[in-house]
C-alpha cells in the first residue's frame, strides 16, 4: 500500500486543499475558471433563478473545475514521464482538454439558461 493510502481524513482534507493551491499557481485555465465562477454565480443570482436552473450551474461549474484540475494533473504527470514531444501524449492532452470544454461548455449553457429562463 502507497504512503497515502489508508490515513486520517484530516490529512487528506490537506492533501485535497494543497492540491487546489498547486492548481491555482500552475494552472491558468484553473485561475481563469475561479475567477469567473464567483461573478458568474453572482450574476446567476442577481436574476432569481429557478433553483433548477442556479443548481446545473453551480454543480456544472464545480464539475469544471473538478476535470480542469484532472486535466492539469494528467498533463503535469505526461510531461514528467515523457518530456519530449509524442503525438500520442499530446492527443492525450488534447482529449483531457476536449472533456474540459464539454462540461464547461455545458456549465456556460447553464448560465445563459438560468439568466434567460428565470
Amino acid at each position: 500500500m502507497g504512503e497515502k493510502k489508508g490515513r486520517p481524513f484530516g490529512q487528506r482534507w490537506r492533501d485535497g486543499v494543497a492540491g487546489l493551491v498547486q492548481g491555482w499557481h500552475r494552472e491558468s485555465s484553473v485561475r481563469l475558471h475561479l475567477l469567473l465562477a464567483v461573478p458568474g454565480v453572482a450574476g446567476v443570482l442577481l436574476t432569481k433563478p429557478r433553483l433548477a436552473w442556479l443548481l446545473a450551474f453551480v454543480v456544472l461549474l464545480v464539475l469544471g473545475l473538478a476535470i480542469e484540475l484532472i486535466n492539469a494533473s494528467l498533463e503535469a504527470l505526461l510531461d514528467r514521464l515523457h518530456p519530449a514531444h509524442d503525438a500520442e501524449i499530446g492527443a492525450a492532452k488534447d482529449l483531457g482538454s476536449a472533456a474540459a470544454l464539454v462540461v464547461n461548455s455545458a456549465a456556460a449553457a447553464a448560465f445563459l439558461g438560468a439568466l434567460m429562463l428565470q
